[in-house]
């Protein structure tokens, strides 16, 4: 499929937790923190490697980014952990006065984002965290693929001097971007190339992008696919290069379609140049218990829902 290669179905939550103790073998700075999620964080290796870097601070999230923020007055490099409802929803107030409008370098990291987080229901599925943390004037919003671009991210956030939105998930997913790969922070992704629709995709959807690529491959639609990692700063230059020469666009995100990746990609456009444009995303509601698998179908987020906007899209051109 395009020559890539699912190297084997892991959460991204792993990769988190790999990239976080090689990240910290690296800089002694580093410290987390964690609000009693520690093994859905995947921070026990963290933990166990270096105890005196390791912060329980329990079911206190609002008070965990408060010690975090305070940390980095004394150069710390504070990585906080949680699920993504419980690391921005329930802590707005403490990361916007705390860290954003302090510009302190403190990085969010939140696991069991969107739909996919499954049995828990509407009250942990968040679906508004990339449009709250991308408001933030200064924040730094990343929603990487697989488990490699996790990874790869975890690690390359420590480098990066400010305040940063990490998001991953829960369910294994395809592991299939480049093992060894230089992550860059604001730089898409180009991962096809096509010339009649463009798809510019985030996160669990990107894999489902490249599916349906795939499809419309073998129906003679030549779809181009891009991977916007970073929803903030967005690549401006892939996406305006892109459509310049589709003529139309798609946007693919597990969020809700009000806020997220879609919404940056539409104020883009506008702004530059105008072309059709079609989204795959949650339509303004709450997410509800149940299998991740069965969610992504029930809320649109499949390989055939990016199709059938391909298809629409295509014929607004």
């Amino acid at each position: 499929m395009f020559g890539f290669k699912n190297y084997g179905n892991n959460d991204t939550r792993s990769g988190f937790g790999v990239g976080l103790v090689e990240a910290a073998s690296k800089n002694k700075d580093i410290v987390a923190l964690c609000a009693d999620l520690t093994g859905s964080l995947k921070m026990n290796d963290f933990k166990n490697k270096y105890p005196n870097r390791f912060f329980q601070i329990g079911i206190a999230e609002a008070n965990m980014i408060g010690i975090a923020a305070g940390m980095t007055i004394g150069k710390k490099i504070p990585y906080t952990g949680t699920f993504a409802n419980f690391s921005t929803g329930r802590v707005y107030d403490q990361i916007r006065q705390s860290v954003a409008y302090s510009n302190k370098n403190v990085k969010i990291c939140a696991s069991h984002a969107g739909i996919t987080l499954g049995e828990d229901g509407a009250t942990h599925q968040i679906l508004e965290d990339i449009g709250m943390m991308k408001m933030l004037p200064g924040m730094v919003v990343i929603n990487p693929c697989d488990f490699n671009q996790t990874k790869a991210a975890t690690i390359e956030i420590s480098k990066y001097i400010g305040p940063v939105y990490l998001r991953f998930g829960r369910p294994k997913v395809p592991n299939f971007t480049d093992e060894n790969q230089k992550f860059k922070i604001g730089q898409g992704v180009r991962l096809i190339e096509g010339n009649d629709i463009t798809i510019v995709c985030t996160g669990h959807l990107v894999w489902h992008a490249i599916e349906a690529a795939d499809f419309l491959k073998n129906k003679g639609v030549s779809v181009e696919v891009i991977n916007i990692h970073t929803i903030k700063p967005l690549d401006q230059e892939i996406i305006l290069k892109s459509i310049k020469k589709t003529g139309c666009v798609v946007s693919a995100e597990e969020h809700n379609t009000i806020g997220g990746l879609g919404e940056s990609v539409a104020s883009l456009i506008v702004k530059n140049k105008l072309v059709p444009m079609e989204f795959v995303g949650v339509n303004d509601k709450f997410g509800e218990s149940g299998k991740p698998s069965d969610l992504m179908k029930k809320y649109g987020l499949s390989t055939d829902s990016i199709v059938s906007k391909c298809e629409k899209v295509l014929k607004r051109k």
